[in-house]
């Protein structure tokens, strides 16, 4: 009895140490699923503050896009008004030359037009490469949206 008594015992202190020895890598796991949470939790903050940063960024393009139209837009009216002048400065032109009077100032003014006019001109292609610039811009952040939609979506089915 003794003996059976020391094995039981015996088999105890073992048990003992293999709850012990298994209560502490459940606190350990615990510990380590706490963190992962925590980690998890910290990277989808940082990865909706990225989402808000760029639709920000997307807004402020879309607004920037909209101004460089507009201003591509009144270019364009600007520029049909200025070959418009142009055309009745050569016109004038001619009719001064016909006349024989005033053939310098006409001359002058329609220097002083065809410059204007390529000055705007100059200016309008520039206003119209910023706006293709803008849309590639723009079109750029629709994709890196679509994509982090895309990790969203990878990440909750992964959970």
């Amino acid at each position: 009895l003794k003996e059976e008594n020391a094995i039981l015992r015996s088999k105890i202190n073992k048990l003992q140490i293999l709850s012990e020895t298994q209560a502490d890598k459940m606190r350990k796991l615990q510990k380590k699923l706490e963190e992962n949470k925590i980690k998890e939790e910290k990277e989808a903050q940082d990865l909706e503050a990225m989402v808000q940063h760029v639709e920000q960024n997307l807004q402020l393009m879309t607004k920037r896009a909209a101004k460089a139209e507009n201003s591509a837009a009144k270019l364009r009216q600007e520029n049909a008004q200025l070959q418009a002048e142009l055309r009745n400065c050569r016109l004038e032109k001619e009719a001064l030359r016909a006349g024989q009077a005033g053939l310098a100032a006409a001359k002058q003014n329609a220097e002083v037009a065809l410059q204007h006019l390529l000055q705007v001109t100059t200016s309008s292609r520039a206003s119209i490469r910023q706006l293709l610039s803008g849309a590639e811009s723009l079109q750029l952040i629709a994709d890196l949206l679509k994509s982090i939609d895309r990790i969203s979506e990878v990440s909750e089915d992964g959970q």
